[in-house]
């Protein structure tokens, strides 16, 4: 099995920074998009930023020059430099990555993190 762990989330003042982590772990033969997503209270879900395996980057609109999402390969780990915070950042992230799981045949399918929570206070 395949298994995302994310940290990192916590409580900060407006114009703070935070950094967050997502490991994935299990029978994995490679990774292709990784991504961080939130949902704040009442809001549907929405991505942030997304990587490809060679490092191409996208962003939304709301964070681009704030956040910076890099990626490790060989940890297979993905994180996400959150600077510049503001309140409307306030929401659980999500990291998601497409996984190709070791297997004859391997398989190919979209995986998600438990959620950490980020909360900006004004």
């Amino acid at each position: 099995q395949v298994q995302l762990v994310e940290s990192g989330g916590g409580l900060v003042q407006t114009g703070g920074s935070l950094r967050l982590s997502c490991a994935a772990s299990g029978s994995i033969s490679s990774i292709n998009a990784m991504g961080w997503y939130r949902q704040a209270p009442g809001k549907q879900r929405e991505l942030v930023a997304a990587i490809t395996s060679g490092g191409s980057t996208n962003y939304a609109d709301s964070v681009k020059g704030r956040f910076t999402i890099s990626r490790d390969n060989a940890k297979n780990t993905v994180y996400l430099q959150m600077n510049s915070l503001k309140p409307e950042d306030t929401a659980v992230y999500y990291c998601a990555a497409v996984i190709v799981v070791a297997g004859t045949p391997p398989s190919v399918s979209d995986y998600w993190g438990q959620g950490t929570q980020v909360l900006v206070s004004s």
